[in-house]
């Protein structure tokens, strides 16, 4: 985790203070349900809470033992018996190392996975507000790069709410899956100890309980979970770039906030550069570079091994921190983008109404010109505007074969703005419904 790119909040979850913690609670609430079950005594589950509840534990010893015994869990073990002394013996009856590093992983994840959606929220509140205010700012939409017909930036933003409203749910439905318990033992039979303790485990760790472990938690969970977020990713990437060739010099019809004092160049003072959302595309791939890896985590040897053991102590954290900070600078893009509705109006008067050519098509092919004749029409006097000969209009109205079909005041009204923001209303009662 680079510190640069992490959030406090998030860094937390990843730490081995909180993990080892986690363990704790994990072993603590097991030891609960053996004592019920008279497993091991109940005095003894009392115990390792008091001495342990609220003992600190010391990472660095843990390490030390680790290079000893090559070994995490058992690590923790040794220093946690270190702590509770004689009733340590207690600890772990009948789980093995995965009952306790998977659970334990479900749990931050899910914890992670909270984190995020309140970042989701924060845009999908920011897209919103924004998209309401300039719902009937015209501009300019393309295709291929290029100059296409009319829309609204406020449909524009309605867009990326749609898109994060979808990201929300596959997040949550991502969460909902990864929040299993699996405390079932080697291979996962429960031969060593009863069911009703992971039960006990799951409801006091705030997850459901796996239906077949193999030692494991199937790793198709934690696919379906890193896809998700690489999907956020995308979206995030998407909108940059949109907001990125909107502050190119030449488009300048928005641009991230440019405080006082800020610098763009060190070379040229007055650059303004799209920094943020430079930033957060290369914040998305790596996001995203953690789905592959999770996917070919799924297939593992028989019943178990630890080949997926690597990957997910890199990607866990790193995903979930990058993609928790880029959630916040995107929101602040957002909700500080400026934006220029007269250099909009003035990029779209730039090809001499050219985005009209397709309502010009269709009048000329509803006054009896077949399809190919009135394509034909349209684009004879839309090349000599695109090179700057004239305007489209007024080509139009100049060409004879042209008004022998459309009278000079039926070709004016094609070129009305109205005409193509007319259904808004209808977009954003769609988007904005609840």
């Amino acid at each position: 985790m680079i510190p640069r790119y992490t959030r406090p909040e998030m860094a937390a979850i990843w730490s081995d203070a909180s993990k080892y913690r986690i363990w704790f609670e994990i072993e603590a609430h097991a030891a609960d349900r053996m004592a019920e079950l008279g497993v091991i005594p109940k005095e003894a589950a009392k115990v390792i809470w008091e001495k342990a509840e609220k003992a600190e534990f010391d990472v660095a010893r843990i390490d030390e033992i680790e290079r000893e015994v090559k070994h995490d869990v058992i690590a923790f073990l040794t220093h946690l018996a270190e702590i509770v002394g004689d009733e340590a013996r207690f600890v772990h009856q009948g789980m093995t190392s995965s009952d306790v590093l998977d659970t334990c992983l479900s749990v931050q994840m899910t914890r992670a996975a909270d984190l995020l959606i309140t970042g989701m929220d924060r845009v999908l509140a920011a897209l919103k507000k924004r998209a309401l205010e300039h719902k009937d700012t015209v501009c300019v939409g393309r295709s291929h790069g290029i100059h296409a017909e009319p829309t609204t930036f406020g449909v524009k933003l309605a867009t990326f709410y749609a898109e994060f409203a979808r990201g929300k749910r596959r997040l949550e439905m991502a969460r909902e899956e990864i929040a299993v318990c699996a405390i079932s033992g080697a291979v996962g039979t429960f031969a060593n100890i009863d069911p009703s303790v992971e039960t006990h485990v799951a409801e006091k760790m705030g997850l459901q309980v796996e239906p077949v472990s193999t030692q494991v938690i199937p790793r198709d969970r934690h696919a379906a979970y890193f896809a998700a977020l690489g999907v956020i990713a995308s979206s995030i990437e998407r909108l940059a770039t949109e907001v990125r060739h909107l502050q190119r010099s030449e488009v300048l019809e928005a641009e991230e906030f440019f405080s006082k004092g800020q610098k763009g160049s060190s070379a040229m003072p007055h650059k303004r550069n799209p920094i943020l959302t430079e930033n957060l595309t290369g914040l998305a791939r790596l996001v995203r570079m953690a789905v592959v890896p999770a996917m070919e985590n799924v297939a593992l040897w028989h019943e178990r091994d630890i080949s997926h053991s690597s990957v997910e102590r890199g990607i866990g954290p790193d995903s979930t921190v990058h993609l928790d900070f880029a959630l916040h600078r995107l929101a602040n893009v957002v909700e500080n983008l400026v934006v220029y509705p007269e250099r909009m109006q003035e990029n779209m008067d730039r090809l001499g109404g050219l985005i009209f050519s397709q309502r010009v098509l269709l009048a000329l092919t509803q006054a009896g010109a077949s399809r190919e004749e009135a394509y034909r029409l349209v684009q004879r006097n839309a090349m000599p505007a695109w090179r700057g000969e004239g305007a489209f209009l007024d080509n139009l109205k100049g060409d004879s074969d042209v008004t022998a079909k459309l009278s000079a005041k039926e070709i004016e009204v094609l070129f009305d703005l109205g005409y193509h923001t007319k259904n808004i209303d209808v977009i954003f009662d769609r988007v904005f419904k609840d």
